[in-house]
């Protein structure tokens, strides 16, 4: 189910831009997130996401904890299966979130619940797509004014491409330290502090280490891609399209990276109430966190190929083009608010969801292009809209004045009524070429790049999503309960 429906804010984008073909996104996705939970997976999980629920409250009763995480994932995985049916992308962190905290309630009632984190995730609706979205039509607007602005859009290139691709590589290494290696972290600090007398490496990743360390690979890729493009100057076009090809390596890699920090943090939360069964089996106890057995992160990995194989393609094709029309800049910009919305939030202690982010940036750049066209592209035509309208105006009101004037005469010649009739006959013309001139303007104003019926339905599965999960994960405690006791 995450592979159905999460890993699709990864590769979406890159496969609406046509960066990479719904066949390669697949694969891609596949071996990276399996890396990502396989490699850089932990050796232990926290088996309560996010402290929801007090562990306390289960008592020594391992067989309730034990039916109630089972029905967390039940629900979880039903809840993702219909809306990956629906084609809505939803948080898989948040589907387990309701899953535990429903089940939490069925078998020990409200008080189990700490309303307080229940209160901070659902402040994450808002937050993760406000920041996504944000920093996405930032960085696009930001490439606009500088490469896609400029009369020669070769030279713009080559000075800032390498600046932007340098800074997407300093926030995907951080990221990656920050959130895909902190498990592994310890034992590179060891090797460090062991071999390597000058630095002193904490055994847990810091945002000093992780920018040192995507600030020197940030710095080597600025040099090598600004001698390459250097190189190809003459065989680019000055067009938007050979702008666009520059960013096609840069996505692909930003897709695999994110694959593999989403492998390495998200499937871990997700996988810890079957790794807390596992360890409620075992022990015959419950404890706050479980140690994960490598089979248990092969589950979740295996899981995750499948089921992007099998149903993928329908939330990559929403996120890659249903919402909006993209593109590898506007693509590129998504990846990049989606790294660096996450370093933001993990330093700020946010509570944020990658989903959210990814679909958050979507917006975002679909907002910009709407915002862009109004100003550039409709603000002229607008313009020509309005003055024809006045223009339509002018010359009604002029029609109407002279049979006024004729109407108001008490004898008329042959010829002024030839004229008054041919008067009614203008006006009527008239009004109906205002008309169309009021319809056409209404129509370039209505111009929408952002797709409202697909964010409707979005939002919608956004806001249900830990309700529902919760009220099909209390429903399935009890039957298995009635079905164990």
């Amino acid at each position: 189910n995450i592979g159905a429906n999460d890993v699709a804010n990864n590769v979406g984008p890159a496969v609406g831009s046509r960066a990479l073909t719904m066949g390669g996104a697949i694969i891609i996705a596949m071996i990276f997130e399996a890396g990502g939970a396989i490699i850089a997976g932990g050796d232990v999980v926290s088996t309560i996401k996010k402290g929801i629920i007090d562990i306390n409250g289960f008592g020594q009763d391992s067989d309730a904890f034990i039916w109630a995480m089972m029905s967390a994932l039940l629900a979880a995985a039903l809840w993702l299966n219909m809306a990956t049916f629906a084609r809505a992308p939803v948080s898989t962190t948040h589907s387990i979130v309701g899953g535990v905290m429903g089940a939490g309630i069925a078998a020990a009632g409200f008080d189990i619940v700490d309303w307080g984190t229940m209160g901070a995730i659902a402040s994450s609706w808002v937050i993760s797509p406000v920041i996504g979205g944000v920093i996405a039509a930032s960085f696009l607007l930001a490439i606009k004014k500088t490469i896609i602005f400029r009369e020669d859009k070769i030279s713009a290139s080559v000075k800032w491409v390498p600046v932007y691709v340098a800074i997407m590589a300093w926030a995907f290494v951080t990221y990656l330290v920050l959130k895909g290696m902190k498990h592994i972290w310890p034992a590179i600090s060891s090797f460090v502090n062991q071999h390597i007398s000058v630095f002193e490496l904490a055994s847990k990743p810091t945002l000093l280490q992780a920018s040192t360390t995507g600030l020197i690979i940030a710095l080597i890729v600025y040099l090598l891609l600004k001698s390459s493009l250097r190189k190809r100057m003459s065989s680019l076009s000055n067009d938007r399209d050979s702008v666009n090809v520059l960013f096609t390596i840069p996505l692909i890699f930003a897709a695999a990276l994110l694959s593999f920090a989403h492998g390495a943090n998200d499937v871990a939360n997700a996988i810890g109430p079957l790794a807390a069964i596992y360890d409620a089996v075992m022990t015959g106890g419950i404890n706050a966190t479980a140690g994960i057995p490598l089979w248990v992160m092969a589950v979740g990995a295996v899981g995750i190929a499948l089921g992007l194989a099998l149903y993928g393609p329908r939330l990559i094709r929403t996120v890659g083009g249903e919402i909006t029309e993209l593109d590898q800049m506007r693509a590129f910009s998504i990846a990049m608010a989606a790294a660096i919305t996450v370093i933001i939030a993990s330093q700020l202690g946010l509570p944020v969801s990658s989903t959210h982010i990814a679909i958050g940036g979507v917006f975002g750049v679909g907002f910009l292009r709407e915002w862009l066209d109004k100003s550039n592209r409709l603000q002229s035509h607008i313009e020509d809209d309005k003055n024809e309208i006045q223009e339509e105006k002018r010359l009604l009101s002029a029609l109407r004045s002279e049979l006024n004037m004729l109407l108001d005469k008490k004898t008329k010649t042959a010829q002024q009524y030839q004229r008054i009739t041919e008067l009614y006959s203008s006006i009527d013309r008239e009004k109906e070429s205002l008309k169309k001139a009021k319809k056409h303007l209404k129509k370039e104003k209505k111009n929408l790049y952002v797709k409202r019926d697909v964010i409707k339905k979005i939002l919608t599965a956004w806001l249900i999503t830990v309700p529902a999960a919760a009220v099909l994960s209390a429903s399935l405690f009890y039957m298995i309960k009635g079905l164990m006791t």
